[in-house]
């Protein structure tokens, strides 16, 4: 079976991992060093947030050279580095690739924007104004206001889907296409194994450039971009060409290069992202229904459903995947509880297919508390020039907070004080101190990879649900393991065949079932049986 599979893949974003140079900004030396923690947790897989050359106006996604390392976060000497010791240590490294847009200093955008009759104005989207002067048409960007900028020198706007600083290529033109598939090739000719690929739904826009309809749920203070239902601003048809001609890219390519998208979608919307068996796209397409669906509400009820429908929606040959949390939404624990987090891993880890776990949570961090005079997402400070209402929202610099390595002086990320504040928990929330605690979050999570990956139907058994109580989610996996989740904070009961406890998010019991299983408050157990 492919590594990709199975694999569990552990997300770093760099600039909060560990700082080696005393700046205060995590870099690619200090996630070499750590590179063993990560080894010995059990993860199959690294995936790094951009790292690339960056004039950092959304944090390495405004890209000003996809060929190079910003020096933050150190030298193409580092990355290849780095590279090496994973591998050395058995583990895969996907690294971010942001196909949408560039920074508007990167060199591509300088030379489009110098003239009309530039041979690269055609690799951004530019149009007229309005009759009224005014932008093409009503597109909002993420990060809002617009999704277009007037451009004095040349009498027309171009297209930016977040900051004005980061204008869309136009991927209707073969030149940018090539140019990009050479950019992947670069690395992957160093040796990377893949790609986590950022909003990979968006590349391609409308192409008669339509007024979006206005979203009726839209409510007054929601940002600009709620305004309207996004028919012609995403999913193009034109998308899922691309994907398939990436995925041909990394199969000219040996030892099974791996493409994971970054996709918001509904499921019926998001599995032809996949391809076909005879014309495949996208190995994993990102599934975030349990963040966005999931999390919200997080019933035992309301996860079978999500569960259930997407095993119901995915083609014959497609690999599931699941993710918790992510650099763009808040943490595990600070929205269900630590006690449920603990739950929630035992899920991940033991749901079909490819998990991908966020750094940090493997010890429970929580959201940052960020002081609104050391707010840094360009996000939050954009939306906050915007409208007053916004004025003290931290954006999604809670979750982006430095990893929380020691109960010393800045948590063992850095010499200095960070980019971002240290959460104030770090003297009891650390990896120094759970590694000690048999009892802790950290050695939940190793354990599970652990079980998960000594347990074969854990890793390639197909999923079956399983009839269970009110509160309680429970499934078979490969006919052979019964995982019951207790979501609720009472005791409850499930009849079960009989088996031997493989583990318990409690990591105290080892017992033998016998006919009926019972499970405390907050218990996750898998049942070998």
């Amino acid at each position: 079976m492919e590594w990709w599979k199975t694999a569990s893949i552990y997300q770093i974003y760099p600039r909060s991992f560990q700082d080696s140079g005393g700046d205060g900004i995590g870099d690619l030396p200090g996630i070499r060093k750590r590179l063993p923690y990560i080894r010995d947790l059990g993860f199959d897989a690294i995936w790094l947030s951009p790292f690339y050359k960056s004039p950092m106006k959304d944090f390495g996604y405004d890209v000003a050279d996809y060929c190079d390392v910003d020096p933050i976060f150190g030298t193409l000497k580092d990355f290849d580095g780095l590279l090496e010791d994973a591998h050395r240590l058995g583990l895969k490294v996907l690294i971010d690739f942001v196909p949408n847009h560039t920074s508007d200093q990167h060199p591509w955008f300088l030379e489009s924007r110098s003239s009309r009759d530039n041979p690269k104005r055609d690799w951004y989207v530019w149009r007229d104004p309005a009759p009224d002067g005014g932008p093409p048409n009503n597109w909002q960007a993420y990060f809002g206001g617009p999704s277009w900028t007037f451009d004095p020198q040349t009498g027309q706007y171009y297209l930016h889907q977040f900051l004005p600083e980061q204008p869309d290529l136009n991927w209707r033109n073969p030149e940018v296409r090539q140019a990009m598939y050479d950019v992947m090739r670069f690395w992957l000719d160093k040796g990377v194994d893949g790609f986590r690929v950022d909003v990979l739904w968006l590349l391609v826009e409308d192409a008669l450039f339509r007024d979006e309809p206005d979203n009726p749920h839209y409510k007054p203070g929601d940002i600009d971009r709620f305004r309207h239902i996004h028919i012609y601003q995403e999913d193009q048809p034109e998308t899922r060409q691309i994907v398939q001609e990436m995925r041909a890219v990394l199969d000219e390519y040996p030892g099974d290069r791996v493409m994971v998208g970054e996709i918001y979608l509904p499921y019926e919307q998001l599995m032809p992202y996949y391809g076909t068996a005879e014309k495949p796209g996208c190995h994993l397409p990102f599934n975030f229904h349990l963040i966005f669906r999931g999390l919200n509400n997080w019933t035992a009820e309301n996860i079978r459903s999500i569960v259930e429908e997407y095993e119901k929606s995915l083609p014959p040959f497609a690999t599931p995947n699941w993710v918790l949390g992510n650099h763009d939404q808040h943490r595990l624990a600070t929205r269900i509880g630590h006690d449920q987090a603990r739950v929630a891993a035992m899920m991940l880890f033991t749901l079909r297919g490819s998990p991908t776990w966020y750094y940090g949570d493997e010890i429970g961090m929580v959201d940052g508390q960020i002081p609104p005079e050391k707010v840094q997402d360009p996000a939050a400070l954009r939306q906050r020039g915007a409208s007053g209402e916004h004025g003290l929202d931290p954006g999604r610099d809670p979750e982006r907070t430095p990893m929380q390595w020691t109960p010393h002086a800045y948590a063992g990320f850095s010499t200095r004080e960070p980019w971002l504040p240290i959460s104030p928990d770090y003297t009891e929330r650390n990896v120094e101190a759970q590694d000690a605690d048999p009892f802790s979050m950290l050695t939940l999570v190793r354990t599970l990879l652990v079980v998960r990956r000594e347990t074969p139907a854990l890793l390639g058994g197909a999923y079956q649900s399983y009839k269970a109580p009110e509160g309680v989610f429970a499934y078979l996996r490969g006919g052979e393991v019964l995982v019951a989740l207790n979501f609720t904070p009472e005791p409850k009961t499930l009849s079960t065949p009989g088996g031997e406890v493989l583990l318990s998010t409690y990591l105290d019991r080892y017992d033998k079932v016998e006919g009926v299983l019972e499970l405390r408050p907050h218990e996750g157990v898998i049942v070998k049986l």
